[in-house]
């Protein structure tokens, strides 16, 4: 569950730091400050990638503990 969640965290995270940037460079107007996309989509592409890389799935949890 926890990876799933990390997964998601990083396409949205990257989906709105490019949105984001290509706003903030003018290239794309969105009805959203561009500044907070590209700020938000860092945060949450950082913290999805930590999440992937640090934190074991609970199924790993669970075999873990019967042992």
């Amino acid at each position: 569950m926890i990876k799933i969640l990390a997964l998601v965290m990083v396409i949205g995270g990257a989906i709105s730091l490019v949105i984001g940037i290509m706003g903030v460079f003018g290239s794309l107007s969105t009805g959203v400050s561009p500044w907070a996309l590209a700020i938000l989509g860092g945060i949450f592409f950082l913290s999805g990638i930590s999440l992937l890389k640090y934190r074991k799935d609970t199924d790993v949890i669970d075999a873990e503990n019967k042992n």
